[in-house]
């Protein structure tokens, strides 16, 4: 739950007087919801600028499409859609991702039975370091709740492509978690 600014009684009070283009909604509304967006659109872009371009990007369309909100799901849910589409916009320009040289790539599998405790923050620098396909597909099906066609029809890729990458950035992320845990180990002389 966020806190208004005095003048708004409610998230609905704060919707209207942005569809009514009042300045200081918009501007109440934009810093409650843009460093949530800022880091949801990190976990798709790790470069910083870019993060901010997509959320910034997903703002200016949100104030757009505010006359399209129905409240049929949450408010925030709704702005997190925006911010996520933008910011694979984005990656898609800057990377111009080639899914068929992606799916060739590291055919290694890698399983280990080592149980490292990660805190959320490692885990998060560990996702920004798998390479575009693997981290997109598993930042739209582990965190953001995709399904596997919805995936595929964000992308533009397969079904099977969505699960082929979502299994390998799965084993990335073991075998950089095994990795980190090896040093971990040697470097305390364990």
């Amino acid at each position: 739950m966020f806190r208004l600014k005095r003048t708004y009684s409610n998230e609905r009070d704060l919707i209207e007087a942005c569809r009514d283009k009042n300045a200081k909604a918009q501007e109440a509304l934009y810093e409650q919801f843009s460093p949530k967006m800022l880091g949801v659109c990190l976990r798709y872009l790790p470069d910083r600028n870019d993060a901010e371009d997509a959320m910034i990007a997903g703002m200016v369309k949100v104030f757009e499409n505010l006359h399209r909100f129905e409240a049929k799901g949450s408010f925030e849910g709704w702005i997190r859609r925006i911010c996520v589409n933008e910011a694979l916009t984005l990656l898609r320009k800057k990377s111009k991702m080639l899914w068929d040289e992606v799916e060739k790539a590291d055919k290694e599998k890698f399983e280990t039975d080592t149980e490292a405790n990660l805190e959320a923050e490692e885990l998060l620098k560990l996702v920004q370091n798998l390479p575009a396909g693997y981290r997109t597909v598993f930042n739209l099906y582990a965190i953001e709740g995709y399904s596997h066609q919805e995936i595929a029809g964000a992308l533009g890729i397969t079904e099977s492509t969505s699960k082929s990458q979502l299994n390998r950035a799965r084993n990335f992320l073991k075998k950089m978690i095994a990795e980190q845990y090896q040093i971990k180990s040697y470097e305390s002389g364990i």
